[in-house]
C-alpha cells in the first residue's frame, strides 16, 4: 500500500472511531435529560397527589367540625362566659376613646324659676340628664357650677327679671350655641313645674328605708275606743282606704267586693334626709288596679318641703304622675314628722302652714281639689288651721268619736283595718265629701 492511500486508511479510521464517541454521548446526554423529565413529571405528581390528600383531609375534617357545631347546644352558658370575664374587653378606655364615644352627642339646657331662682337642668341627647361631669353655666356672665355633678344647678337669691343662661364647653359634646332666658319672678307661682319628671326618682336610686320615714302621730294619740271594723252605709258618709307600699300587693276585685268605696293611694315622697322626690313604687300598680275594680280614687304626697317652692315641687310631681282627671278624690299633702331626724321636722307651724298652702293652690291652679292630712295633735299644734278652711282636711284619729274641734271632711279612724285584698293591718277612712 503506497503512502497515500495509507495516510486516507487512517484518517478514516480516526473520523470513524470520533462518529462512533460522538454518537455514544449523544445518545447518554439524550437518555439523561429523558430520565431527568420522569423524575420531573414523577416529583410533580406526587406533588399533586399529596396536596389531593391534604385536600380531601381537611373536607373532611370540615364536615366533622360542622357536624360537631350542629350538635353543640346554643343555649349552653359555657359558650357566652366570656361575657362575665371581666378582662375580656377593655374596661378602661383611653381619653381619646372616651371622646370618640361623645363625639356628636348634644347637650340640651332646661331652666326653670318658681321664686327668686333658677334651677338648670343639663340633659343630653336621650333626655337624661348629664351626671359625673364637670360642668359650668354663666347667668348673665356670673359663672356657676354643678357641684355634686348630678347635671343640675340651682342658683338662688337672685333678683326678679329676665336672665340668660348658657352652658359652657363641655369636652366631648356639642353644647347650645344660643343662650336660654328665663324670667324669674318675684314671688311663688302657684303653677305647675312642667319639667318636673327630670327630678323624680325610683327607690331603686335612694336609699329607701333612711329616706321614707314618715311617723304617724295619730298612732301615739289612739285610745281603747278606737273602731277597726268596715264602717258601710252611714248615711251620706262613704267608707274608703288608703294605701302605699307597705301594703306591698293588693287584689283590687276583693277589696272593691268587700265594700270599699274609694282609696287615697299613696304616688310619692320627699326623701327624709336627701329631699329627693321619690315615686312610690306600688303607686301605678295600685291607681291601674283600683281604677279597674270601680273604685275611686285620690292621691296622698308625704311632704319633707322646707319653703314654699319645694311644696311647689312637690304638687307639680304628684300631678305629673297621673291624669288628674280620672281623680274622684282630692290630692292631699300628708304632713307628718319624721322621728323627729327629718329636714322638715324642726320647722314653725306659720312656714308649714306655707308650705301647705302652696301645695294645695299648685294643685287647686291646675283645676283639681286639694286637701290636707294630719294627726289631732298635728293640726293642733304644728299647723294654723285657720289658713287651711280653703281646702279638704282629713284628720287622722283613732277614737271612736274624734276630739279634734276644727271642721274635717274625711277621717282615719284606725290603722288596724283588715280586709279580704290585703294582707296585714290597713288604714280605714269614712269621707263626708261630695266627690
Amino acid at each position: 500500500m503506497d503512502s497515500k492511500l495509507k495516510r486516507i486508511t487512517i484518517v478514516s479510521a480516526v473520523l470513524c472511531i470520533f462518529l462512533i464517541i460522538g454518537t455514544v454521548l449523544v445518545l447518554n446526554i439524550v437518555k439523561q435529560n429523558r430520565s431527568s423529565k420522569d423524575a420531573d413529571a414523577g416529583h410533580e405528581a406526587g406533588a399533586a397527589q399529596k396536596e389531593n390528600v391534604q385536600a380531601q383531609a381537611a373536607a373532611e375534617a370540615s364536615v366533622t367540625a360542622n357536624a360537631k357545631i350542629d350538635q353543640t347546644d346554643l343555649t349552653d352558658p359555657a359558650l357566652y362566659a366570656y361575657r362575665e370575664d371581666q378582662t375580656f374587653f377593655d374596661q378602661d378606655p383611653t381619653r381619646f376613646e372616651k371622646m370618640q364615644l361623645r363625639i356628636g352627642k348634644k347637650l340640651s339646657l332646661f331652666a326653670t324659676s318658681v321664686q327668686r331662682d333658677i334651677r338648670i337642668h343639663v340633659l343630653n341627647d336621650e333626655g337624661e340628664l348629664v351626671k359625673g361631669h364637670s360642668l359650668f353655666v354663666k347667668i348673665d356672665d356670673q359663672e356657676y357650677k354643678d357641684l355634686d355633678a348630678d347635671g343640675i344647678i340651682y342658683v338662688g337669691d337672685l333678683k326678679a327679671g329676665d336672665y340668660e343662661v348658657k352652658l359652657e364647653e363641655v369636652e366631648g359634646y356639642k353644647v347650645p350655641q344660643n343662650a336660654v332666658r328665663v324670667h324669674v319672678k318675684d314671688n311663688v307661682e302657684y303653677t305647675k313645674i312642667d319639667d318636673i319628671s327630670l327630678l323624680i326618682k325610683t327607690e331603686d336610686e335612694i336609699d329607701a328605708e333612711a329616706e321614707d320615714s314618715a311617723k304617724n302621730g295619730a298612732e301615739e294619740d289612739r285610745d281603747k275606743t278606737e273602731l277597726t271594723d268596715k264602717r258601710l252605709g252611714e248615711g251620706n258618709a262613704h267608707f274608703g282606704i288608703d294605701v302605699s307600699k307597705w301594703n306591698k300587693e293588693i287584689n283590687w276585685d276583693q277589696v272593691a267586693a268587700s265594700g270599699v268605696e274609694f282609696a287615697i293611694i299613696r304616688c310619692g315622697y320627699r326623701g327624709s334626709v336627701t329631699g329627693a322626690l321619690v315615686e312610690d313604687p306600688y303607686f301605678k300598680k295600685n291607681l291601674e288596679g283600683a281604677k279597674a275594680a270601680g273604685i275611686k280614687v285620690g292621691l296622698y304626697f308625704f311632704t319633707q318641703a322646707t319653703d314654699p317652692v319645694e311644696a311647689v315641687e312637690e304638687a307639680s310631681m304628684a300631678l305629673a304622675l297621673t291624669d288628674a282627671s280620672f281623680l274622684e278624690y282630692p290630692i292631699f299633702i300628708d304632713t307628718e314628722g319624721a322621728g323627729g331626724k327629718g329636714r322638715a321636722d324642726v320647722m314653725n307651724p306659720a312656714v308649714r302652714t306655707q308650705i301647705c298652702k302652696a301645695f294645695c293652690e299648685t294643685i287647686e291652679s291646675a283645676g283639681y281639689k286639694a286637701g290636707v292630712y294630719a294627726s289631732r295633735n298635728w293640726y293642733n299644734n304644728n299647723l294654723d288651721v285657720k289658713q287651711l278652711d280653703d281646702y279638704v282636711i282629713w284628720l287622722a284619729e283613732y277614737r271612736e268619736s274624734p276630739k279634734y274641734e276644727g271642721k274635717y271632711e274625711m277621717w282615719q279612724y284606725t290603722s288596724n283595718g283588715s280586709i279580704e285584698g290585703i294582707d296585714g293591718r290597713v288604714d280605714f277612712d269614712i269621707s263626708y265629701t261630695k266627690e
